[in-house]
């Protein structure tokens, strides 16, 4: 089973893929994971990300694909795998369609978390709040300013992805706003019956 996780940062992809990865028993594959697991095994793809990062530049389209197809090819990944942060563009997303052709595999399903982007920010303000109030300092990336940032990313580049997948038939879109064990129902409805078919 084969499945890819979309929705803006703070829409709790990453609560509910601990729930997937514990619920169906496949691996959460995330591109920083991936690169890091390749520059650490010295693999050839993970000595040029090395290289490139190491020069202060982002890591191109080509070498995420090639970590990606890399990690696909391991063991844990036979049963499926849960994609998160890869896809980031339809670029990517075709690049990723390629190489599960070589290997006569496809993506099963792709999950759309929805969610209010002005509720994400208020989340964000309560999470702030809430860290000062237990006299901790919020994380660094937990400010306003960066996470509109993000979220404009998420909206320019990622949200693409949608319209794309909803044309193979690939998307199923759940409320990201409903409560966390909400969600998790909903995403089981829709993969339970494609395990069971696996």
């Amino acid at each position: 089973m084969i499945v890819i996780f979309l929705g803006p940062p703070g829409a709790g992809k990453g609560t509910q893929a601990k729930h997937i990865v514990e619920r169906y028993g496949i691996p959460q594959l995330s591109t920083g994971d991936m690169l890091r697991a390749a520059v650490k095994a010295e693999t050839a793809i993970g000595l040029k990300a090395k290289a490139v990062m190491d020069a202060g530049n982002l890591v191109s389209d080509e070498i995420v694909a090639a970590i990606v197809e890399e990690r696909i090819e391991a063991e844990d990944c036979a049963e499926g795998f849960l994609l998160d942060g890869f896809p980031r563009t339809v670029r990517q997303a075709e690049m990723l369609g390629g190489i599960l052709a070589k290997k006569g595999r496809e993506i099963d399903v792709v999950i759309e978390l929805q969610v209010d982007e002005g509720a994400l920010i208020e989340r964000l303000r309560t999470r702030i709040q809430e860290t000062k109030a237990r006299g901790e300092t919020p994380r660094a990336d937990d400010n306003e300013e960066t996470f509109a940032k993000r979220l404009g990313v998420y909206r320019d580049e990622t949200a693409p992805l949608i319209p794309f997948y909803a044309d193979q038939g690939k998307l199923r879109s759940i409320d990201g706003m409903a409560p966390v064990k909400t969600v998790s129902s909903e995403i089981e409805a829709i993969l339970d019956p494609i395990s069971t078919t696996k």
